[in-house]
């Protein structure tokens, strides 16, 4: 058994490498071909283009998971039953779930990879292409950080600090912005509980507002319920990397549900936490239904991969689908964030699950 462990095992993987070689080739030129006359305009090296893609790698890889698990398994089973091995196997007596457990032990170890690879090596390559693509092709520089539930940004004549609770909207909590003078003192100081951007007469609202402005040796306050003002920067200055979550390593997704102050915040932050997660494991509930559904594609059609490898492609999409839009819905607070995260991996696994039971009776 243990040499057939081995074999089924190595066809996984091999079939692994095949499916991700293939598809991160296929996002590549796809991406390279909208995306290097940005690198020519910009006057950038051919050498830095390669280091940009070079460095996506990882991202595609994450991004294609949970599709790479599924498909290696489905076409290594689906070899197994076109080169007669299958039939071979249970007309030894070997049952099924014997011939399947090492396709699943090689689901386990690339989830494992994914997970490892989410937690020390996206964030430094993330954070390296942003980098590149957003400073020095596109010629964005970042404005600030943020750190601890805040942003933080340098602006030509201040300095911003807020939240923002959804990054979808131009409106702010616990907003202030300050300017220093020559002394390198505070000249003027605006705090607001809540800031807007208005986009018609490009100026900014600010809700429960307190100005502090200099005045000959001391500052003159005034609180005020509702003030709108021009600043030098529009929201649209501020530079935030689309792929900015993704930044952060699982522990540190962790640690930002914690600086959340609002419940609404809390959950989103939840919800962006629990959905990482699940995403990644989200490749063990499509190989065990995919499985199946190899075998009930031989028994009714005579047919393995030219069937299964498409049926198995709209079972991924379906995956997605279902998942992403639970994820909105636990973002926006209509769904509970564990169950937007267990809910398509408990349907899917437990239906793979009857079917291969079904197909070892």
């Amino acid at each position: 058994m243990k040499l057939l462990n081995r074999y089924i095992l190595g066809q996984y993987i091999r079939q692994f490498l095949t499916v991700a070689i293939a598809l991160v080739a296929l996002y590549l030129l796809v991406d390279f071909i909208e995306k290097f006359d940005k690198f020519t305009q910009a006057g950038k090296s051919l050498l830095l283009a390669l280091e940009y893609f070079s460095l996506n790698i990882p991202f595609v890889v994450d991004q294609l998971g949970p599709v790479l698990i599924l498909l290696s398994g489905v076409i290594s089973l689906g070899l197994l039953h076109r080169n007669n091995e299958l039939r071979a196997l249970k007309a030894a007596g070997i049952p099924l779930k014997m011939i399947v457990r090492p396709l699943l032990w090689g689901g386990i170890g690339c989830t494992l990879l994914a997970l490892i690879a989410a937690q020390w090596l996206l964030p430094y390559t993330i954070s390296a292409t942003n980098s590149i693509w957003y400073e020095q092709v596109q010629g964005k520089v970042p404005l600030g950080i943020f750190r601890n539930g805040r942003y933080y940004f340098k602006g030509k004549e201040g300095f911003y600090s807020f939240e923002w609770p959804n990054p979808q909207v131009y409106a702010f909590k616990h907003f202030s912005y300050s300017r220093w003078n020559e002394s390198f003192s505070v000249g003027s100081l605006i705090v607001a509980k809540w800031a807007a951007w208005d986009d018609a007469n490009k100026r900014w609202e600010f809700r429960e507002a307190q100005i502090q402005q200099e005045e000959g040796a001391g500052y003159k306050i005034m609180n005020i319920p509702i003030w709108q003002t021009r600043l030098p920067e529009s929201p649209s200055d501020f530079l935030i990397p689309e792929n900015e979550s993704a930044e952060l390593s699982l522990t540190g997704l962790y640690r930002e549900i914690w600086h959340k102050e609002s419940h609404e915040q809390r959950n989103r932050a939840w919800a962006d936490f629990l959905g990482r997660i699940s995403y990644l494991l989200l490749g063990m509930p499509l190989l065990l239904l995919g499985l199946p559904v190899l075998l009930l594609a031989c028994e009714r059609w005579g047919r393995d991969l030219s069937v299964a490898i498409p049926t198995s492609c709209g079972l991924a999409f379906v995956a997605w689908g279902a998942w992403g839009a639970m994820q909105s819905m636990a973002g926006a607070g209509y769904l509970n964030p564990i169950v937007a995260a267990c809910g398509v991996h408990v349907v899917f696994a437990a239906l793979g699950i009857w079917l291969l039971r079904r197909e070892d009776q």
